[in-house]
C-alpha cells in the first residue's frame, strides 16, 4: 500500500493522576488491578454513576443501532461485576431516539438534564450527531461516538472512537486503485452529511490520483430506499467501455438490503464490479443471503474474525449473553474501547465530572480487539489499524489487509479549506486551529 496512511504524530503522555489515593495502587498493582480496587474504596462520586445510551431502537437505523445498545448494557454489567467505578455501581439509562434526527437532540437533553447522566455513548449517523452537538456543548456533556464518519469536525465534548476518512475511506480507495486495478468509481451513498462529505473528499482524492471527473459517478438515495434497479443499471453502464468499475458504498441502514439484492438479481459478482462498503458489517449481513455477495468488501477497524485472545474472549462473552447467532462488529469494538478508556480516565481523575475526565482522556491507551493498542489523541480521535475484509458465505469477513495503527485526522488533507486546519484540545484548546494564521478559528462546532 502507498504512503497515504498519514504521518504518525507524537502521542500525548498519559495525564498526571490527580487523586493521591490512586497513585500507589497504580504503581504497585497496575491499571487493571486499580480498576477493581476502585470498587472497594469509599465512593468518590454520586452513586449510581449514570451512563446514557443514545441509540435508535426503532426506525430505519434500528438494524444497526440496537446492537450498540445491547453492547453498552453488557459493558456496564461487566464493569459492575468488576466493582464499578469510584466505589459506585453504574446504571445504563437507555432512550430511543427512533431514527428521528431532531429527537436525538431532545433525548440528549433529557439524558443530561432529567436523568443527569455522567456520560453518553451513542449516535450512528452523522446527521444525528450534528443534531446532538449543540445540546452537549451547551450543557457541557460528554459523548463517545462509535461509528466511522466524514471528519471535518472536532468538538471538545465528543470523543470520536470510530474511523475518520483517513482510517477507512482513503485506505479503501487505495486498495481499489492499487490491488484491484479499478479505473472508474461509483460513489453510492444515503443522502445525508456523512456520505456527501466523504464523497467530496474521495472525489478530490481520486482526481489527485489521476482519475478524471467523468470516470466518477456519484448518486444519493434517501434513507430506506428500496428500488435499486435503475442505479445498478447505471453502475453497470459505467463500465461499457471495458474499464474496471468499483463501487464505494456509503449506503446506510436497511437500504443496504435492497442494494445487495439488486446486485445479485443483476448477476453482478465481486469479480465483475467489486463493492467496498463503509457501513456494512456483520450485523447488517446477518439479515442478508450472502451467497451472492462473496468477494465484496468492507473497510473497518475491526471484524469479528480478528485473530486475538482478547477478541476470542469478547466474542465468547457476547454470544454467551446474546445467543450464538448474534455477531460482533466494528462500532461495538469502538464502544468497547471508548467505554474502557472512560472508566480508566474517571478512575485517574477521581471524578466523573466532564472536564476532569476530558483532561484524563488524552494519551489513554487500551488494547483493541485486533491485537494492537488504541491511543486517544489530543484531537479526540483514536489511533487504530485499518482492516479490509472480504465477505464470506457465512456472513463473516476474511481479513485480507491490515495496517499498523493509523492516527485519526479530524481535518482532511484533500480539501483545501481543511488542509490548513488542526485539532488539538490538549495544548491549543482548539479543534479548528488554522496553521497558516496560527489562530483558533472557533471553539464551538457550529461550522
Amino acid at each position: 500500500m502507498s504512503g497515504i496512511w498519514g504521518r504518525l504524530r507524537d502521542f500525548a503522555s498519559p495525564p498526571r493522576i490527580v487523586r493521591e489515593e490512586f497513585t500507589m495502587s497504580r504503581k504497585m498493582l497496575g491499571a487493571t488491578t486499580a480498576l477493581v480496587l476502585a470498587g472497594t474504596l469509599p465512593a468518590l462520586a454520586d452513586c449510581p454513576i449514570k451512563v446514557g445510551v443514545l441509540h435508535s431502537l426503532s426506525g430505519t437505523m434500528a438494524i444497526s443501532e440496537t446492537t450498540l445498545k445491547d453492547t453498552m448494557e453488557m459493558l456496564v454489567e461487566q464493569q459492575n461485576a468488576a466493582g464499578g467505578v469510584l466505589g459506585c455501581q453504574l446504571e445504563a439509562v437507555v432512550v430511543d431516539p427512533a431514527s428521528d434526527w431532531p429527537l436525538f437532540a431532545e433525548k440528549a437533553r433529557e439524558l443530561l438534564t432529567v436523568h443527569e447522566v455522567d456520560v453518553i455513548f451513542g449516535n450512528w449517523t452523522s446527521v444525528s450527531r450534528k443534531s446532538v452537538l449543540p445540546v452537549i456543548e451547551e450543557l457541557n456533556g460528554l459523548l463517545f461516538y462509535p461509528v466511522q464518519y466524514e471528519g471535518e469536525e472536532s468538538s471538545r465534548n465528543v470523543f470520536y472512537t470510530g474511523a475518520a476518512p483517513n482510517q477507512q475511506a482513503i485506505p479503501a480507495t487505495d486498495y481499489f486503485l492499487e490491488e484491484l486495478g479499478v479505473e472508474k468509481f461509483a460513489l453510492l451513498g444515503t443522502d445525508y452529511v456523512y456520505p456527501r462529505t466523504t464523497n467530496n473528499i474521495l472525489e478530490s482524492y481520486l482526481q489527485h490520483k489521476g482519475i478524471p471527473t467523468e470516470d466518477i459517478f456519484v448518486n444519493y438515495t434517501p434513507f430506506g430506499h428500496s428500488d435499486w434497479s435503475k442505479i445498478v443499471a447505471d453502475v453497470v453502464a459505467l463500465g461499457a467501455d471495458g474499464k474496471k468499475v468499483g463501487v464505494i458504498s456509503t449506503i446506510n441502514g436497511d437500504a443496504n438490503v435492497g442494494f445487495y439484492k439488486e446486485l445479485a438479481a443483476a448477476g453482478i459478482s465481486a469479480d465483475d464490479i467489486p463493492v467496498v462498503a463503509f457501513s456494512v458489517g456483520e450485523e447488517e449481513l446477518a439479515g442478508l443471503d450472502t451467497s451472492n455477495l462473496v468477494g465484496h468488501l468492507a473497510a473497518w477497524n475491526y471484524f469479528q474474525s480478528a485473530d486475538s485472545e482478547a477478541n476470542d474472549a469478547w466474542v465468547a462473552a457476547w454470544k454467551a449473553r446474546m445467543g450464538e447467532e448474534r455477531v460482533t462488529n466494528d462500532p461495538m469494538e469502538a464502544h468497547y474501547i471508548g467505554f474502557n478508556m472512560w472508566v480508566n480516565a474517571a478512575t485517574q481523575a477521581g471524578s466523573t465530572e466532564v472536564d476532569a475526565v476530558r483532561a484524563a482522556m488524552y494519551g489513554q491507551e487500551f488494547p483493541n480487539l485486533t491485537g494492537g493498542t488504541a491511543v486517544m489523541l489530543p484531537n479526540h480521535h483514536l489511533a487504530k489499524p485499518v482492516l479490509i475484509g472480504e465477505i464470506q458465505a457465512d456472513g463473516q469477513f476474511d481479513i485480507i489487509s491490515q495496517t499498523e495503527e493509523v492516527p485519526g485526522d479530524a481535518w482532511t488533507d484533500f480539501l483545501p479549506e481543511s488542509a490548513v486546519l488542526k485539532s488539538d484540545w490538549q495544548e491549543l484548546g482548539c479543534g479548528m486551529f488554522n496553521t497558516e494564521t496560527n489562530s483558533c478559528v472557533q471553539i464551538k462546532s457550529n461550522y
